[in-house]
């Protein structure tokens, strides 16, 4: 059976070398590169399954990495976890507003940036949160939520989300009705130990409703409180 391949690109190789030898422990396949312009060919000569991502990187930085892999029709599919130097909420945010799923911020756990790697790619196989309903279909009206294909169908059309711009969507559609804090969400798509950054919910969710064009209205608002799919 094939590894599972993950690019870090970072362009500190004491950090590069720390993940690749945590990773390689996990079990992953690990190619680093140290520039952005290098991770673009890896990109395309490696085919990763997940990619760990600088956004502080000399040349091309990482939210213009991030930018470009997902234009690219061929690679946007691919979750993307930042790696992020200071922990700062606006370089989060940016990072998040590219389409990456997740976050980790330096000085860093081995163990945090493992289990946010196997959770991160956890959610990019079943394309739901995990537990009793992560096979089930949800079909409301013309939207089709297919979590085993990781794919939504609105009128017959596809609609490419982040890993985690597609857990949210299960998750709020998946209890249409229920009114979800932004912590509940986080929890929801993310688990338990994940760190609260309310900012990031409502970056993502203006995301996943521009993508869904008509049927985002579904996602309602609601003040004070948090979120809901329409019932």
């Amino acid at each position: 059976m094939a590894k599972t391949r993950i690019l870090v690109i970072e362009d500190e190789r004491d950090i590069q070398e720390l993940v690749r030898y945590n990773l390689e422990r996990e079990g992953y396949e690990v190619r680093g590169c140290l520039t952005g312009e290098d991770g673009l060919d890896a990109i395309r000569s490696f085919q990763p399954d997940l990619i760990l991502l600088d956004l502080m990187l000399p040349g091309l930085d990482g939210k213009e990495i991030c930018r470009m892999i997902k234009r690219d029709e061929s690679t946007a599919d691919i979750p993307i976890v930042m790696l992020t130097a200071r922990g700062e909420e606006s370089d989060i945010v940016a990072g998040l507003e590219l389409g990456a799923d997740d976050y980790v911020s330096k000085p860093f756990s081995p163990k945090v940036l493992t289990a946010r790697v196997s959770a991160v790619l956890r959610r990019s196989r079943s394309g739901a949160a995990v537990g009793d309903e992560s096979e089930k279909v949800i079909s409301i009206h013309d939207l089709v939520i297919h979590p085993g294909r990781h794919e939504v169908l609105a009128d017959g059309d596809p609609i490419v989300l982040s890993v985690t711009e597609f857990g949210i969507l299960y998750f709020l559609a998946g209890r249409p009705g229920w009114v979800f804090t932004r912590r509940q969400i986080l929890r929801g798509v993310h688990g338990e130990n994940h760190p609260v950054l309310d900012r990031s919910i409502d970056v993502q969710i203006a995301s996943l409703r521009s993508k869904l064009g008509a049927w985002g209205e579904m996602i309602e608002t609601v003040r004070g409180v948090g979120y809901r799919f329409t019932e």
